[in-house]
């Protein structure tokens, strides 16, 4: 497996995509979940109890950081497997925005815009976003797993 990171991230290409998909997506789940606030200046709090959910934003923005940019591999090297290539992207697309689904202020909005049916699913999320961001989690642990070995078997580099 290392000499699969050796091949992919040695790209600088595929780097600075990688660092791009983690900064930004831990940045926004931590604003989203309210654990850093930008008014009336740049602070971070982590309230008491919270500290799972902080871990596993990192954990979900660090895999889809390492998925992402290995599905984009495998997509240039695999022109031909269409019906393989879309599952991956499949599984990390659903992966990634299944952790997102924080509520915080957006919560708000929802409950506002879209009445007694926001407020249920506001509820729901608020109820189930460490069991949701876990579920996230495995199936972008599956998708990472899957990607590695098609690009063993069907890229056919010597790894």
């Amino acid at each position: 497996m290392i000499k699969i990171f050796k091949i992919i991230f040695s790209n600088f290409k595929f780097l600075a995509i990688s660092l791009t998909i983690f900064s930004s997506m831990m940045l926004s789940l931590l604003f989203i979940s309210e654990f850093i606030f930008t008014d009336p200046y740049f602070v971070t709090h982590m309230p008491s109890g919270s500290e799972l959910g902080f871990i596993l934003i990192i954990m979900l923005s660090g895999l889809s950081a390492l998925v992402i940019p290995m599905n984009l591999f495998r997509i240039i090297n695999l022109k031909n497997s269409k019906q393989k290539m879309s599952t991956s992207i499949f599984g990390t697309t659903v992966g990634s925005v299944a952790g997102a689904c924080s509520c915080g202020p957006i919560g708000f909005s929802m409950i506002s815009t879209f009445g007694s049916v926001g407020a249920t699913a506001t509820a729901f999320l608020t109820n189930y976003e460490i069991p949701i961001r876990i579920i996230a989690i495995l199936i972008l642990l599956i998708t990472y797993f899957t990607t590695i070995k098609s690009l063993k078997t069907e890229c056919r580099i010597n790894f």
